[in-house]
C-alpha cells in the first residue's frame, strides 16, 4: 500500500489536479476531501526578512553518538509499511 497527496480543485463536481503529472496512469483508491479557508502552508511560505538566529534550541536536546548508524531492521520495516 502506498499513499499519494495531490492538491486538487473541485469545479462543478469535476476534480482537477493541480499537478496531474504526480498521478499514476492507472489506479484505484479512496479520495478524502479536506475543506478549509486556510491556504496550504507548503505553497505559501511566510517570507523572512532576517536570518534565523543560531542556537535557539541549544541545550534542549542532545544527538546520540549512533545518530548516523543504520536504523534497526524493525524500524526500517515500519517506515516502509511492511
Amino acid at each position: 500500500m502506498s499513499y499519494l497527496t495531490v492538491e486538487v480543485e473541485i469545479d462543478h463536481g469535476r476534480i482537477v489536479p493541480r499537478e496531474p503529472e504526480k498521478l499514476p496512469q492507472k489506479g484505484s483508491g479512496l479520495l478524502t476531501i479536506v475543506t478549509t479557508d486556510l491556504p496550504p502552508a507548503g505553497l505559501h511560505p511566510t517570507p523572512r526578512t532576517d536570518p534565523r538566529p543560531i542556537g535557539l534550541a541549544k541545550g534542549e536536546f542532545s544527538v546520540p553518538d549512533d545518530f548516523n548508524e543504520p536504523l534497526p531492521d524493525e524500524v526500517l520495516r515500519t517506515f516502509e509499511g511492511k
